[in-house]
């Protein structure tokens, strides 16, 4: 089965950096599938600020953290990450990663915990 855990949130001042990092096993590389980084804040929706295709190699960075977050992998370790930096008060929220054939962009509530979801990481942004 798909297993998929996040870890590297914590409190970070406003201008900086921090890594999130996203251990998936059960996964088909091969196939069709795309591993991506979804983010909700308390009171807004769950929206996916990036996403990978484990096949293809190519990414996606959503408008809203283009230029400042990034997502990369290490396929020998099992890895995905999302590079984020100059983070900002409004990046404040839980970050999930997912795997799936497609990935919706927005939904009222992320699913974290649920089947292709991680549990997710708090990444708190400090003004």
């Amino acid at each position: 089965q798909v297993h998929l855990v996040e870890s590297g949130g914590g409190l970070v001042q406003s201008g900086g950096s921090l890594r999130l990092s996203c251990e998936y096993s059960g996964l088909d590389i091969n196939g069709l599938i795309l591993v991506g980084w979804y983010r909700q804040a308390p009171g807004k929706e769950c929206e996916l600020v990036a996403a990978t295709s484990m096949r293809s190699n190519s990414s996606t960075i959503e408008e809203v953290v283009k230029g400042r977050f990034a997502i990369s992998r290490d396929n020998d370790k099992n890895v995905v990450f999302l590079q984020m930096t100059r983070l900002k008060a409004e990046d404040t929220a839980m970050y999930y990663c997912r795997a799936g054939g497609g990935l919706i962009s927005t939904m009222p509530a992320c699913h974290g915990g649920d089947d292709g979801w991680g549990r997710g990481t708090q990444v708190t942004v400090s003004s």
